[in-house]
């Protein structure tokens, strides 16, 4: 039986028949975001790039929310593709399904609830013609939330456009490029493979693992949108403490791709960034998601992970609210009422 989520990173087979091959392989993944995947589909196509020059594709999880074909039949009139899973694979199982799927030269992994400004694909395609050594192109990107607000922006990484410097070592110490920011090479995939080994910071370890074998080229434009909700992978992983868990195992992946004598430095780095996050993450699941067990269980996860000032003082204050039982009474009101819904599963 296949595994859901593979130990080792699934093969990407080469395309062996000489039919023709567009530039752009744009593929979207999705599982039960159907109230998002309109707009995500209507900004790439809004790009206006001719079908002969842009793959778009839907692949579907097996959704459970709504008919998915139907949409992209409606919303893409013929001109975005749809292929269903079978049954329920797992994102990694779907990503890896995207990119054999892809038949373009650069493949763009946009998730379903993702977006992208207009000109994307043209700075893009502007990095890899300045850059043909590249085997992946991103800008940077703005994070918003369910309604399409814009919270905050990526902090840029660099003024201009061009290759980072000590880029590999830049990336190993911590995620500094969202999924819908980035465009890689299908060759890229071929060498190195798809996903594997976590649902939470799998992005981050093959960003890295390509950082470790080919240069990558930026724009600090932020052309991407990055979308926060409640109902996604990375919200219920905050909940379940998953994500803190997934990213000590990408942390040791990752020291596998690092230069011998950087190795400590850089995981150690990594943790501890990655520990101040996660210990703000805490106060968030207590006030955000309401869930002071599972905020305090996580704050004590980030002190286990690095001993640091912020990490101390997080599981200090949490410990404190969760004994005085501070905005409890509140919390159980509003999720009694509904107004919160967070999948746990």
């Amino acid at each position: 039986m296949e595994e859901r989520i593979p130990l080792t990173p699934p093969t990407i087979k080469p395309i062996k028949d000489n039919l023709p091959r567009p530039r752009w392989s744009v593929m979207i993944p999705t599982y039960n975001c159907i109230r998002y995947l309109k707009a995500t589909i209507e900004c790439v196509l809004a790009q206006g790039i001719d079908p002969e020059e842009m793959q778009i594709e839907v692949i579907d999880d097996h959704s459970t929310d709504g008919d998915i074909g139907a949409l992209v039949a409606q919303v893409g009139l013929g001109r975005v593709g749809f292929f269903r899973q079978p049954e329920n694979r797992g994102s990694l199982r779907n990503f890896e399904t995207c990119i054999n799927r892809a038949r373009g030269q650069f493949v763009h992994i946009l998730h379903g609830d993702d977006l992208i400004k207009p000109g994307f694909y043209k700075e893009i395609e502007r990095l890899f013609n300045q850059h043909p050594e590249a085997g992946a192109a991103f800008t940077d990107h703005i994070y918003i939330d369910e309604n399409n607000n814009e919270l905050y922006a990526e902090k840029p990484i660099m003024a201009e456009s061009g290759i980072p410097d000590n880029w590999l070592s830049q990336i190993a110490m911590g995620q500094r490029i969202q999924p819908p920011a980035i465009v890689v090479k299908r060759s890229v995939y071929e060498d190195l493979g798809s996903f594997f080994a976590v649902h939470y910071g799998e992005d981050w370890e093959m960003w890295t693992r390509i950082a470790s074998k080919y240069p990558m080229a930026h724009s600090p434009t932020h052309l991407a949108r990055y979308r926060i909700h409640t109902n996604n992978i990375t919200s219920r992983s905050f909940l379940s403490g998953q994500n803190v868990r997934d990213i000590k195992k990408v942390i040791g992946i990752i020291r596998d791709y690092l230069p011998a004598d950087k190795k400590q430095q850089l995981s150690r780095q990594a943790s501890k960034n990655f520990s101040i996050y996660f210990a703000h993450v805490s106060h968030k699941i207590y006030h955000d998601y309401r869930d002071p067990r599972a905020a305090l269980k996580h704050a004590g996860q980030a002190l286990h992970m690095h001993l640091n000032k912020t990490t101390i003082l997080a599981f200090a204050k949490l410990c404190v609210k969760y004994c005085i039982k501070y905005r409890q009474k509140e919390m159980n009101k509003v999720q009694g009422d509904h107004v919160i819904a967070v999948s746990t599963t």
